[in-house]
């Protein structure tokens, strides 16, 4: 197999071809549905990579942990191309983004430097099931806003946040699978509430990837290019390959009929967490 980039620890790291292939073509699958269909990478991205960096000999345990890290750090890329597009808009709510980004900061750390390298990767992969499995249930679900409810103060705020940075470091996710649920639920217009989940995406993405690096400092790479949790040829092509894709996807909504495709999708995404619960069972 030839030979093609030099990525990764110092000294230099080679990855084939045909890795590159799949995380190109990983990378372009993500960032079209994620325009087309409004969602994160996460629940794409972690149950493929998973996969990916299985067939290349890490342990299933350790391949859910660095397909994880790795998802949350492509985060930081994607986050910024696509808040621009809604702050354009004017669709985000910046009060809340500052209200809920302490929270965010001290979950997300708490989840990337603690709890996801103190739990075994069985049981990563079988929560990450559970997260996919609802979000598929809820792409299938019609979203509905309650009036009496209203945005709580500083201190619900911050603790909001803390529950969505939390969750999203152990998932791997831009938190929209929690932070859109809580803002509907307070009252916050749905196109409102996905554009400032877009701009929490990067505080989410910093507070895990630090975390991710500091639980996983001392640990050996298990492939070439890795450092820590953190498969870095991965992150670089993949993040690269949804951002130039993303806008195709958010193009193409706009002519074909959504419904359907979120409801095919769903069905993916179900049959993404079966994969995922048998990771799980058999690590």
């Amino acid at each position: 197999m030839g030979r093609v980039s030099t990525l990764g620890r110092p000294g230099g790291t080679d990855i084939d071809a045909l890795l590159v292939a799949e995380l190109l073509l990983l990378g372009l699958g993500i960032g079209f549905l994620a325009g087309l269909l409004g969602i994160g990478g996460g629940a794409l991205m972690v149950p493929f990579l998973t996969l990916v960096l299985e067939h290349r000999g890490v342990a299933p345990a350790q391949a859910v942990k660095m397909a994880i890290a790795t998802s949350m750090g492509t985060i930081l890329f994607t986050s910024m191309s696509s808040v621009r597009a809604h702050h354009a808009h004017g669709a985000v709510r910046w009060d809340l983004v500052r209200g809920l980004a302490p929270g965010i900061v001290i979950g997300g750390l708490a989840a990337g430097a603690g709890a996801f390298a103190l739990l075994k990767g069985a049981w990563l992969a079988l929560f990450f099931a559970a997260f996919i499995a609802v979000s598929a249930t809820q792409m299938l679900r019609r979203q509905r806003t309650v009036p009496t409810r209203q945005v709580p103060g500083t201190a619900g705020q911050l603790a909001a946040g803390g529950v969505i940075g939390f969750l999203s470091g152990l998932v791997g996710a831009g938190g929209a699978f929690v932070s859109v649920p809580i803002m509907i639920w307070c009252n916050v217009p749905v196109h409102n509430a996905m554009a400032t989940s877009a701009a929490l995406g990067f505080p989410i993405a910093v507070a895990g990837t630090v975390g991710y690096l500091i639980s996983g400092w001392s640990l050996p790479a298990a492939l070439p290019g890795a450092f820590g949790y953190l498969y870095l040829p991965a992150l670089l092509i993949i993040a690269s390959a949804s951002v130039l894709a993303a806008p195709l996807g958010a193009r193409a909504a706009h002519r074909l009929d959504t419904r359907q495709l979120r409801r095919a999708f769903a069905m993916l995404l179900y049959s993404l967490a079966a994969y995922m619960l048998y990771n799980a069972l058999r690590g």
